[in-house]
């Protein structure tokens, strides 16, 4: 039974959804993530826990193909076809010290409760948070609550400090040689461009990938990616790795192999749509 029990666009194209799933929601820590399915016929796709209360799993996700399409416009008292979890490894969470965050676009959504964990187990915890414009800034009074500190940045300088997160970060390396560890979560390109900063530092990154998968149990092969040379399964070894070990050029080129035709199936389903939204 994995019914939604509340949804609501907290941003242009950007869904927040509770799903009940008591045993889910049982289990789940920072870091992990769930594999649904819309329907039947559906595609399964990984979306990462951002919270979990009373028997309810709490997910953020953007519209940006047809089977997030499809996921939100299913009506709230529906039933999603199949809902597992919790998958992967969740965070390694301590008492480090001085720690930074990273969250870009939805990411940040991903990365609230990793920021949440750290700040509890007594970590003084910087956030940096961005997205395009001010529109598409989400979760900011969440990051605040559970953030020492708390940075925002917009891309055009529709709100906070114009630029990208990384600036931000390297500002805080420059002048603070005691930050411990850094947690990166958003789009790929972003958090390869966040290792590229940190690594003159030699600050450990921990990046969480969002690979492209299928069964989540390690037997298709689909989301592997290469670390420190070996072969590692995200699904299962994952999804959070040391971003200096990733093979970032391999771990791209992978992610966008299936590019054209997912934004054909898309824009399949755009006309579908219309169709049946004409006057008859």
């Amino acid at each position: 039974m994995s019914r939604i029990t509340y949804k609501r666009e907290i941003a242009p194209g950007i869904i927040l959804m509770d799903v009940k799933a008591p045993s889910v929601a049982e289990k789940a820590r920072a870091g992990q993530f769930i594999i649904l399915m819309t329907d039947e016929m559906g595609e399964r796709i990984p979306i990462t826990i951002t919270d979990r209360e009373n028997g309810t799993v709490r997910m953020v996700f953007q519209v940006v193909g047809k089977t997030t399409a499809k996921l939100s416009a299913v009506e709230v008292g529906a039933e999603l076809f199949s809902f597992v979890g919790p998958l992967g490894r969740p965070s390694e969470i301590d008492n480090y010290g001085s720690v930074v965050t990273v969250g870009g676009g939805t990411g940040i959504a991903s990365v609230y409760p990793i920021t949440r964990a750290l700040k509890e187990a007594g970590n003084r915890v910087t956030s940096i948070i961005g997205a395009k414009t001010k529109d598409l800034l989400i979760f900011e009074e969440e990051m605040r609550k559970v953030s020492t500190e708390l940075l925002v940045t917009t891309d055009d300088g529709s709100y906070g400090r114009k630029g990208l997160v990384t600036q931000v970060l390297d500002e805080i390396l420059q002048r603070n040689k005691d930050v411990r560890k850094v947690w990166v979560v958003g789009p790929a390109p972003m958090m390869k461009a966040t290792c590229d900063i940190t690594r003159p530092h030699r600050v450990k990154t921990i990046v969480s990938l969002n690979s492209i998968m299928v069964d989540g149990t390690g037997m298709c092969g689909t989301c592997r990616v290469t670390v420190a040379g070996e072969t590692k399964f995200t699904c299962i070894d994952g999804p959070e790795f040391d971003g200096h070990l990733v093979d970032w050029h391999e771990f791209l080129n992978r992610l966008n192999r299936y590019r054209e035709q997912e934004q054909h199936a898309f824009e399949a389903y755009k006309r579908e749509q219309g169709v049946r939204k004409r006057p008859r």
